[in-house]
């Protein structure tokens, strides 16, 4: 009998690799399933002494993420207070990939299921998910275990068969170790968050940043940075002196170091100064000492190590560095990189390891050598028990790497100097005598490099010094009594910034880099020259004003203690209801005061930042009072009324100005024109954005609605979008004169019609009979009309028109690039900025872009790739409305045709 057994990994890569490593001489089929991000690879093998049927499939990340249920979701209606008791769901990750519907139909039939996610506290949560969708659907395996657990650090196929042969279990405390976190940190956070959030944005204009955050590991993350800024601005200089003489001998200038290094009142200064040049004095050597000395080798790599390397020495940030060795992990290059472990275990292959890279052009040579010697035995450290140190798998050159070879250099050469022997040298240090006063000098010659042959940083060097005898009398060339000022500590790197959060327990492993990309993306810090970290004023003002309420809420003592019972959960000495209960009582407490006293932090806020009315330019008149609305710029873009005391929220990106001077006629605003980054313009009243009078309140900001009279009149609907999955309406642009242009509501659809031809153009009440699209009503330029016969008007459909079709070309709109406005932060490979998509982009263009994906995608699916279909691809290729149409298969032209007709249909009710 033929068992099956389906096989889960954390990434579609690993699940390629797993069947590549485990199916019998690499033969296997594959097929697409129920996610369209996810293959399943099947072959025929043996499990556990049983032939049997093997299918490899993967889920892409975690596959629920959680969340309050919808009711909680607003703002505005929500008492911040209410959240540490509310429910939470698990809610779909991301349910266009619809994972648990592929779990939920590969589970069908099989009687086992082995899970090779990540083997951390993440993977043993995410093993839980998929446990949660397939075990229901699974076939009885009678008496025998059902789930395995497999344990393994690196994607070597001889890894991945030394787990395959070693299964175990999965671990439910380590998994809810994970859960206990999350809702401790969604619920303080999103509490403390939104009530500063609409308390600080309400009275200020200029912050700068749309959330002003706390976070239980982001705000102790700040307060680092914010503590040295601290000590820098509280520094004061004292001036110091040292008395510096220089001898020559051999034709060589030597500088002597001053045994009592230097002091700190000049009379006394002075004093010695004046006892070094008594009687002519000269130097006598009093004693000459020789003694080898060694350099030790490196300790093997954790994931903290690796990421302050990175940024030390390749000027990466941590969540760069991090992803680029995800990277090399999951193309088989390094071991998991996600590790506390900094010795290796007695049982790993070190020979295998260097042996990998003996065919390496940099470092080939270096390897075979070492194995020729011997390998040293690297050096002791700490075992949490997790994964081994991270090292290379296999050999890589930089054509095969590109960009993240530097990181991989850094990483094998750390390896083989890891294996490699200390560095020794002889070092020689002359003591002299002057008046009775001590000076030396040290000089080194190196033995053996060691390690430091192999490394590109840290390499010894000889320091060469003159032979001199004990007895010996040199002549001084010159006496000076040098004047220095103590300096101020400088700003800390994301180096020092990790050693304080592994010291001080804020975050794992695996989140510590997180935490520093948020704070600069909040405009907490900037990052500044050498990756150092500049507090911004908004984050000492928010640090300073947690400290004058209650210093326990920026402090690392609170965090790491919630770190530790999180500990305990995933060791089974603690249950997960007790530790989330006696974690959110206690912060419940601290938000109530908070709130009481946050007038505190308000006064240091006064000083910094402008108010909203100081921050904000006039621009249109409120429709109640009749006095101007400022609109404030800044992030987040909204517009206040100072007499009304109210906030209008805004579009998050595009340029403002008045619009004709017209007004609502819901309710007299006036009107705003908003021309976006993505190309296109419309109006909008200030009132119904914020408090839509029309459609669903969720809806607000995503796009503009059909039913609004402003709409109806600048904007008039014409026909369905085109656009694959896009639910909106294409509209006339009836400011867009003489190169006309025809919006969607929704996406970034955009048709360009008539070109420069159309002297007027207004959408009729007419329909057409074939499709439903408005009949449009154009009025050619004489001398540029298409019509025959040298006409200038008619009145007909863009779709079914001839002479219309033929003048409407689709495209999108202007380029859609979002840059960061950080100078680095670790984010992508940009020098200035990093790279990214929907980075830094409003709800309303995240929406758009969705759109215009979806439509690439269409294009490029069904018409060979006809459309733009991504940014900086070269040309946009344009395409006329009629071609598409011709192209679509036939029950396809049917399907647009159906959905405009339901939409006139919807429009005449």
């Amino acid at each position: 009998m033929v068992v099956s057994v389906l096989m889960v990994a954390e990434k579609p890569s690993i699940a390629q690799t797993l069947a590549d490593a485990l199916s019998p001489n690499r033969k296997y089929s594959t097929r697409s399933g129920v996610s369209p991000a996810c293959k399943v690879h099947e072959y025929e093998g043996d499990f556990y002494g049983q032939r049997a049927w093997f299918k490899v499939t993967s889920c892409a990340g975690h596959v629920y993420s959680i969340d309050f249920p919808p009711e909680y979701n607003n703002w505005d209606r929500v008492e911040p207070l209410t959240l540490f008791g509310a429910p939470t769901v698990k809610m779909e990750a991301n349910p266009k990939l619809r994972m648990p519907k592929h779990f939920q139909t590969e589970a069908k039939g099989c009687s086992y299921l082995v899970l090779w996610l990540d083997c951390d506290r993440e993977g043993e949560n995410i093993c839980y998910e998929v446990m949660d969708n397939a075990l229901p659907n699974m076939s009885s395996a009678g008496r025998q275990q059902q789930v395995w657990r497999a344990q393994f650090s690196s994607l070597a196929p001889v890894d991945l068969k030394r787990a395959m042969a070693n299964l175990g279990s999965p671990n439910k405390d380590m998994s809810d170790s994970v859960d206990a976190r999350a809702e401790m940190d969604l619920k303080l956070g999103c509490a403390f968050t939104r009530f500063q959030t609409k308390y600080f944005q309400g009275k200020y204009g200029d912050l700068d940043t749309n959330l002003v955050s706390y976070g239980p590991c982001q705000t102790p993350t700040l307060w680092f940075c914010v503590r040295r800024s601290d000590e820098i601005n509280a520094f004061q200089p004292e001036s110091y002196y040292t008395i510096d003489i220089q001898l020559s001998k051999g034709g060589k200038d030597l500088a002597l170091q001053w045994d009592r290094g230097q002091v700190f009142d000049m009379p006394v200064a002075s004093l010695f100064m004046n006892v070094v040049q008594e009687d002519q004095a000269k130097a006598v050597v009093t004693d000459v000492t020789q003694k080898e000395d060694r350099m030790a080798r490196p300790q093997a790599l954790n994931t903290v190590a690796m990421l302050k390397m990175a940024s030390t020495r390749l000027g990466l940030g941590p969540q760069q560095a991090m992803h680029m060795a995800e990277r090399l992990y999951l193309d088989g290059y390094l071991t998991y990189p996600r590790t506390e472990t900094n010795t290796y275990p007695k049982n790993f292959d070190l020979q295998g390891a260097v042996r990998a890279q003996t065919g390496h052009p940099a470092w080939g040579s270096y390897s075979n050598d070492l194995l020729s010697w011997g390998l040293s035995r690297p050096r002791e450290g700490v075992d949490m028990g997790d994964h081994p140190p991270i090292t290379p798998v296999r050999a890589a050159t930089e054509g095969q790497l590109g960009d993240a070879y530097r990181l991989y250099d850094m990483i094998t050469r750390h390896f083989l100097a890891t294996v490699s022997g200390d560095c020794k040298f002889m070092r020689t240090r002359v003591h002299f005598d002057i008046n009775h006063e001590g000076f030396s000098i040290s000089g080194r010659k190196v033995i053996d490099p060691g390690f430091t042959a192999i490394q590109r940083s840290g390499e010894m060097e000889d320091v060469v010094i003159p032979d001199f005898a004990k007895g010996e009398t040199v002549e001084i060339k010159k006496v000076s009594m040098g004047s220095h000022k103590t300096r101020a500590p400088p700003y800390l790197s994301e180096s020092d910034l990790l050693s304080l959060m592994e010291k001080h327990g804020i975050g794992t492993d695996a989140s510590m880099a997180t935490h520093i990309n948020n704070i600069c993306e909040r405009n907490y810090v900037k990052l500044a020259e050498g990756r150092r970290l500049i507090p911004t004023q908004l984050g000492i003002a928010l640090v300073h004003g947690y400290q004058m309420v209650d210093n326990e809420l920026v402090i690392p003592k609170v965090r790491a203690n919630m770190e530790y019972n999180c500990t305990l959960v995933a060791e089974g000495k603690a249950e997960i209801l007790p530790v989330v209960q006696h974690c959110l009582r206690l912060f419940r407490e601290k938000f109530i005061y908070y709130v009481k006293n946050v007038d505190l932090v308000d006064q240091l806020f006064e000083t910094i930042f402008k108010s909203l009315e100081a921050a904000g330019r006039p621009l249109s008149r409120c429709g109640d009072c009749q006095r101007y609305l400022s609109v404030v710029d800044r992030k987040p873009v909204r517009m206040f009324c100072k007499t009304c005391n109210r906030i209008f929220k805004m579009p998050q990106n595009g340029q403002m100005k008045l619009y004709k001077e017209l007004k609502c006629p819901l309710d007299n605003f006036e009107l705003v024109f908003v021309s976006n980054k993505v190309g296109k313009s419309y109006p909008i009243c200030p009132m119904c954005y914020d408090d839509p009078p029309f459609g669903a309140r969720e809806e607000q900001g995503k796009h503009w609605n059909l039913d609004h009279p402003i709409y109806k009149k600048y904007r008039p609907a014409v026909m369905s979008c085109i656009a694959d999955n896009c639910p909106g309406t294409l509209c006339l642009d009836v400011d867009s004169g003489p190169k006309w242009q025809i919006d969607c509501n929704i996406c970034l659809q955009q048709l360009s019609i008539f070109e420069d031809k159309a002297h007027k153009i207004k959408a009729t009440t007419d329909f057409c009979d074939e499709c439903s699209s408005v009949l449009l009503d154009v009025v050619f330029n004489k001398g540029k009309s298409p019509l025959p016969d040298g006409a200038t008007e008619r009145k007909a459909c863009l779709v079914c028109d001839e002479v219309f079709n033929a003048q409407t070309v689709s495209k999108t709109g202007k380029n859609f690039v979002r840059r960061s406005p950080g100078k680095g932060k670790g984010k992508g490979k940009g020098k200035k900025g990093g790279k990214g998509k929907n980075k830094g982009m409003s709800e309303e263009d995240k929406a758009e872009q969705r759109g215009r994906d979806q439509r690439g995608q269409h294009l490029g699916r069904r018409h060979g790739g006809l459309g733009s279909q991504c940014v900086g691809a070269g040309p946009r290729r344009q395409l006329r409305l009629g071609d598409l149409l011709k192209q679509l298969p036939v029950p396809m032209v049917e399907n647009v045709k159906l959905k405009l007709h339901r939409d006139r249909a919807r429009s005449s009710c």
